[in-house]
């Protein structure tokens, strides 16, 4: 039995603090992977916000830190 081996062609970044492996992709791709498209969302890149117009243009770097903050409603 072989041990489980890392994705092919996928890159190390840490998302809301937890490390994880994924293929290169942009912002969008990413949200739409974890089931976020369509929600009122901010994501920071490094410390920076990218604008929602920019999510699909923004691709994902080896150890990159991304913070995805779901906004939710509620009284």
């Amino acid at each position: 039995m072989s041990a489980i081996q890392p994705l092919s062609n996928s890159i190390s970044l840490t998302v809301n603090g937890e490390y994880v492996e994924h293929a290169p992709c942009s912002i969008a791709q990413l949200l739409q992977d974890r089931q976020l498209t369509g929600k009122r969302l901010a994501v920071e890149r490094n410390g920076s916000i990218v604008p929602k117009s920019q999510h699909a243009t923004t691709f994902i770097q080896p150890d990159d830190r991304l913070e995805i903050v779901v906004a939710v409603g509620g009284g």
